[in-house]
């Protein structure tokens, strides 16, 4: 079984939304750290937004503070990430990661989680 599967990604103009998915399959979602990345090639892997376990603290990149929102649902054991007002620049591979326990000290760094889903593309046309 997959530990991470994200879903959500697809096509959108600039300025549109999408909310991508991350289904939380070998974590507990009220326990783990959940981070999503993005990954365009020829660069390395950016961290976007990661949420702790409790749900009670969020991290976002400075580059999307304001558009982007992390969120989860624990019944659904899901973890979300609303992207309004996407740009060009947001076009990009999405990943979903988990880490056991507390978020790492820095929530953006790609070698500080344990597994990591298959990606969903998000592309941003003008």
């Amino acid at each position: 079984q997959e530990p991470l599967v994200e879903t959500g990604g697809g096509s959108v103009q600039v300025g549109g939304s999408l909310r991508l998915s991350c289904s939380v399959r070998l974590y507990d979602i009220n326990h783990d750290c959940i981070g999503w990345f993005r990954l365009v090639p020829g660069k390395e892997r950016e961290g976007v937004a990661a949420i702790s376990g409790n749900g009670e603290t969020m991290y976002y990149h400075d580059s999307v503070k304001g558009r982007f929102t992390i969120s989860h649902d624990s019944a659904k054991k899901t973890v979300y990430l609303q992207m309004n007002s996407l740009t060009p620049e947001d076009t990009a591979m999405y990943y979903c990661a988990a880490d056991p326990g507390r978020c790492p000290p820095q929530p953006f760094l790609p070698a500080g989680y344990a597994d990591w889903g298959q990606g969903t593309q998000v592309t941003v046309s003008s």
